[in-house]
């Protein structure tokens, strides 16, 4: 399992729009190379939290091989993204930093660590009052037991998330410890 995140101070989403043409490129750009398992996109930085199994393209090879791959698919879709900004915004160059960060977790109860802390992004950063208020990430999809962009299976086989709505709520307002937040990021 990865975590991806780009972190910066300038703002990547402008509209609407600009968080849904995100999240719609990054889906289909990695479409059968891993599997979603959260997301959380904010005005200035997002999180991904993927997952490369045995069966996604290229681990068939070597998995230093398919992340390579992987890298390759993210890279296309910030650099399809960043024309589409350009253009609506007027402005040229490069939108995202030059190397995004991605981190692989070694154990599942660290993935569930970041799972959570990656829903709690906009509440953290005080831009809704709950967690269920803000609609760019995969929070509600849990909730809701649909969505078009994680795997929420293969989620809650490996990280140990509850199918039963309550309990999953509950589970994800806990709090997270201050350590291991610094580590994540």
């Amino acid at each position: 399992m990865f975590t991806i995140v780009e972190m910066t101070r300038r703002k990547y989403f402008f509209e609407e729009k600009n968080y849904n043409y995100f999240i719609n490129k990054l889906r289909n750009s990695t479409s059968g190379h891993c599997d979603i398992l959260a997301y959380c996109l904010m005005p200035n930085h997002f999180h991904i939290l993927i997952y490369l199994s045995e069966e996604s393209d290229g681990l068939k090879n070597m998995a230093n091989q398919n992340q390579q791959i992987l890298v390759r698919k993210i890279g296309t879709v910030l650099s399809s993204y960043s024309q589409v900004i350009n253009k609506q915004e007027s402005k040229s160059g490069s939108l995202f930093q030059q190397k995004t960060k991605s981190k692989q977790l070694t154990s599942a109860s660290y993935a569930t660590t970041c799972f959570h802390y990656i829903h709690q992004n906009p509440l953290r950063a005080k831009r809704v009052e709950n967690m269920e208020d803000w609609e760019f990430s995969s929070f509600n999809d849990f909730l809701s037991n649909k969505s078009s962009v994680c795997n929420l299976t293969v989620a809650r086989e490996l990280l140990d998330i509850s199918e039963n709505p309550e309990q999953f709520f509950r589970d994800s307002y806990k709090v997270i410890d201050q350590g291991i937040i610094e580590d994540l990021l």
